[in-house]
């Protein structure tokens, strides 16, 4: 499947529709705080199923109760698609029910 790196026009459209999310260094990025460690896992958890069914994977950290989320598609040269921008609504999604 092709994919086409997003124009600025479109991503100063779309970005700010997301929640929580900038555009920095060619990625979208988010940072979360959780109560705990364990709730930060299960949130990787929810994140890393949806991840799999999207057939797009994040780039992201946890350090205790923070996950770091950075977001780029690699088969169009890391720039950011439209595959990012459908992942980072699925996990506004689950940061929502969380």
């Amino acid at each position: 499947m092709s994919v086409t790196a997003l124009t600025q026009d479109q991503l100063a459209d779309q970005v700010p529709r997301l929640d929580g999310w900038s555009l920095e260094r060619g990625a979208l990025i988010r940072s979360l705080v959780f109560e705990d460690f364990s709730a930060a896992l299960a949130f990787m958890v929810r994140v890393g199923v949806i991840a799999e069914k999207h057939g797009h994977h994040p780039e992201w950290t946890n350090v205790y109760h923070r996950v770091a989320i950075r977001l780029s598609t690699h088969d169009a040269g890391g720039a950011v698609t439209q595959k990012d921008l459908d992942l980072a609504a699925a996990i506004d999604r689950v940061v929502a029910t969380s």
